[in-house]
């Protein structure tokens, strides 16, 4: 091959070549700017721009006056940085866990082992764990080298255990867990913001760079129907049953009847939200539990029979027993009856077979299970909680005689606690059966605008107006018969005692297990609350009935409740009028301060309050001492470890006294009169020394 013809080759080959690059040249720009740019601009985006999420605030749960009942608060965690390469870490884990041991209520040995791990920073839990600031402080004053303290939030409840199983609680780890918190959390928990600006490779901010701010938008506030003072009300009668009774577990539900709204809803066993890690049972159970109503039941039968045009109050029958197709019902009382009677007084008297007669001979099994299906039963209320069950009613086509005529008197049928407590409220608001609810608004928690707001919802009418009218005017009857156990003096208060036997595993009725309980609704004339209280094998050597056990917690809530509402009163509902020279006192031990100095004036005794709690803690003279008119009554309200000298001056010897034994002050009088001087200055904390009271003639004192 000649040189030429070498040359040639070489140029058509460098020729092709740089053609070829320069054709790639342009496909790889155009793959790039047009293919490969939406990505290529996304990864410079996440280089320069750097992205925070904006977390929103949790909305707050009141009750309907506006009281908080759940909060988001300042928390900290405790953290310990154990790097040596950061200037400030933990130097000595011994006398670290040795210090913080005892203010985090943790052992010493775990707290080592958290203090010896091959890590550059650990946090402290549980202990250490979103703590309140009174703890943070203690850390921060102890200043222990690589411990920190690092800024969140937590859900605070101010009440702790007020209506705990209403509004559940949200963990540590921020889930909500039951109650309001779970049901409504979407709209508690808001929605995550974000902002994104642009950085330099150093991470510095550009100066002109593009930014982009999308805020966080707060979780709405939920008001619910739940009046805290009526709760508080609730809450200590249960505790004052509790401690007397020590049942298996009771429920209380206060109710409007007429709207549906729930005013007050409780459980035993109760828990703390704040400390939820000792919660045992996580069901409310006035919407889960299921039992046999008794008693209460027959309301329901009654109605019924009245609505139909069965029930004649004059009419006679043979009370005692009764036999039907597979077995033999019997009156509360063995058996016995009490003869021949009407079946006005066989109401009052509770008896079984006043009603298997009415609803299994007079309405018969279609008729009964088409009234107990009207007024809600084996069907959900439709009450915004979570985990309501729908009780358990027999099929009617399935249902033999003897079924029927126990289901006549609230037996053979499982009902839930507000299944019964919306039943009767349809009798105490004139036949109408509501659906329950206990979130009265939703608010945005930043403007206060109302995003929804309840308003009661009728389902239907389940009984004529004459005939809610009718059973409201026994039930009243029924509370006046024999020991008026729901009797109120100066109310009208319609209602009805339940005691059921217990179904074991086997089926067969338990001998000595029972659950007693009460429904009520006061003024019977017109109904502002309707109040049901369960109780659930109480612990007490006498017999088990409604009127016995439940009653008195239902007057208790009943009369603190009415008088809060100022619901009038009748004053020609009294049985009798404190006009002896002497009475007993009540027990006002556990009961609300503020009605309790209203009660004691109204009985034109002087209640005078030392201590500065809500509740009365202990009472001098004691609950039963014989009284007359003008006594004073010493309503202590904090524990007598924190009570501090009282100030005697001005006082009579008597008074003086009253006051000192009230409190176990120890003290020597010396004179007569009026004390003028005491040995120890008043406010100083009381340590169990005697004080000395000096007395004076009033007139010396005057004259000086």
């Amino acid at each position: 091959m000649t040189f030429k013809q070498r040359v040639n080759k070489r140029t058509i080959f460098m020729g092709v070549f740089i053609t070829l690059l320069f054709f790639l040249l342009i496909f790889r720009t155009f793959y790039i700017q047009a293919i490969e740019a939406p990505n290529l601009k996304l990864k410079a985006k996440n280089i320069w721009n750097s992205s925070t999420i904006l977390e929103p605030k949790r909305g707050k749960i009141l009750d309907r006056n506006g009281e908080i009942l759940a909060y988001n608060a300042v928390a900290y965690t405790v953290v310990a940085i154990l790097s040596k390469d950061y200037s400030n870490h933990v130097t000595d884990p011994n006398l670290t866990a040795r210090q913080l041991a005892p203010i985090l209520n943790m052992k010493e040995n775990v707290l080592y082992s958290l203090l010896t791990k091959d890590a550059y920073q650990v946090e402290i839990r549980p202990g250490g764990w979103k703590i309140d600031k009174e703890i943070a402080d203690k850390i921060k004053a102890l200043e222990l080298p690589g411990i920190l303290l690092k800024e969140e939030t937590k859900r605070y409840y101010p009440n702790n255990f007020l209506a705990s199983h209403v509004l559940g609680f949200v963990n540590y780890d921020n889930e909500a867990v039951m109650g309001i918190e779970r049901y409504y959390n979407q709209l508690l928990t808001g929605k995550q913001g974000q902002m994104m600006v642009m950085k330099d490779l150093k991470g510095y901010e550009l100066p002109d760079g593009e930014m982009l701010f999308q805020p966080a938008k707060d979780g709405a506030d939920i008001i619910l129907t739940i009046d805290k003072t009526i709760q508080q009300y609730v809450e200590s009668a249960l505790d004052k049953a509790e401690k007397k009774y020590n049942p298996k577990k009771m429920v209380a539900i206060v109710v409007n009847p007429k709207t549906g709204e729930i005013l007050a809803m409780a459980n035993r066993p109760n828990y703390n939200p704040n400390k939820y890690w000792g919660i045992k049972d996580y069901r409310n159970y006035t919407i889960n539990y299921l039992f046999e109503p008794g008693s209460t039941f027959k309301i329901i039968t009654l109605a019924a029979a009245i609505e139909e045009g069965k029930f004649d109050e004059n009419a006679t029958y043979m009370s005692g027993s009764i036999k039907v197709p597979g077995g033999v019902i019997r009156d509360h009382n063995n058996g016995k009856g009490w003869g021949k009677i009407t079946y006005l007084e066989g109401i009052k008297r509770s008896s079984n077979v006043a009603f298997v007669k009415l609803g299994y001979e007079m309405l018969g099994k279609e008729k009964l299970f088409s009234y107990i299906d009207e007024f809600g039963f084996g069907q959900p209320t439709g009450i915004d909680l979570n985990g309501e069950s729908s009780g358990i009613m027999k099929d009617v086509n399935d249902a033999y005689p003897l079924d029927v005529a126990a289901i006549s008197f609230g037996q053979g049928v499982a009902v839930t606690p507000i299944q019964q407590v919306m039943a009767v409220s349809a009798v105490a608001n004139g036949g109408y059966l509501m659906t329950p609810y206990i979130v009265k608004e939703i608010k945005d928690s930043q403007s206060g605008e109302m995003i929804q707001k309840k308003v009661p919802v009728v389902k239907k009418r389940v009984i004529s107006e004459k005939t809610a009218k009718k059973v409201q005017e026994i039930l009243e009857e029924v509370v006046k018969f024999g020991q008026k156990p729901g009797y109120i003096e100066g109310y009208h208060v319609a209602g009805k005692t339940g005691t059921a036997q217990k179904i074991g595993a086997d089926g067969k009725y338990l001998k000595n297990e029972y659950i007693v309980s009460y429904i009520g609704f006061a003024p019977s004339n017109d109904p502002k609350l309707l109040i049901y209280v369960v109780v659930d094998e109480p612990d007490l050597n006498i017999p088990y009935y409604g009127s016995t056990i439940a009653a008195p917690i239902f007057k208790d809530i009943m009369k603190n409740s009415l008088r809060y509402l100022k619901v009038p009163m009748d004053s020609k509902n009294k049985v009798e009028e404190k006009n002896d020279k002497t009475f007993l006192l009540e027990d006002y031990i556990e009961q609300p301060i503020v009605n309790s100095k209203t009660e004691l004036s109204d009985l034109g005794l002087l209640p005078i309050v030392i201590g500065d709690g809500s509740f009365v803690l202990e009472q001098y003279p004691k609950p039963g001492s014989k009284v007359v008119r003008g006594t004073r009554i010493y309503l202590i309200t904090s524990s007598k470890d924190k009570i501090r000298v009282p100030d005697f001056r001005g006082k009579s010897l008597r008074e003086a006294l009253e006051y000192s034994y009230a409190l176990d002050i120890k003290v020597k009088v010396n004179g007569n009169g009026i004390v003028v001087r005491q040995s120890i200055e008043p406010n100083s904390i009381y340590d169990g020394q005697e004080i000395e009271l000096i007395l004076e003639d009033p007139a010396n004192v005057l004259n000086k």
